[in-house]
């Protein structure tokens, strides 16, 4: 059996938790969730918190030499559903022609107050 390969990316920043940016196992990259968080878009709008994690999502992805094109699936965790048109307007926008698998789940909050959105997700490599 082929063992995980636990990843973290510099691009990302440190982790200060225990846990690792991504899982590689096979031909699947299964990332940790991402936020805004010590991003210019942290205190932003939901929008503008999603472009903020695509922008890490695309570098993962570059990192692993594929795009977002093998996004097989994305859980992303909203704390308000009040902003989500234009939360879909962001995702069509990055996700172009090739859309997901996608849950979408409402929580009472994320790890720090400010933050609207958290993104997830699973590549195939």
């Amino acid at each position: 059996m082929t063992m995980p390969e636990r990843k973290n990316y510099p691009q990302l920043g440190e982790v200060k938790a225990p846990y690792v940016h991504a899982v590689k196992h096979g031909a699947t990259l299964y990332v940790s969730g991402l936020t805004a968080f010590g991003t210019a878009a942290q205190q932003g709008d939901m929008a503008e918190q999603a472009e903020a994690i695509f922008n890490q999502l695309r570098a993962v992805a570059a990192a692993e030499h594929t795009s977002l094109a093998a996004l097989l699936k994305v859980t992303i965790f909203i704390t308000s559903f009040t902003e989500i048109t234009a939360l879909r307007e962001v995702l069509y926008r990055n996700y172009g022609e090739h859309l997901p698998a996608s849950s979408l789940v409402q929580v009472s909050g994320l790890f720090s107050a400010d933050l609207r959105i958290e993104i997830e997700a699973i590549f195939a490599l």
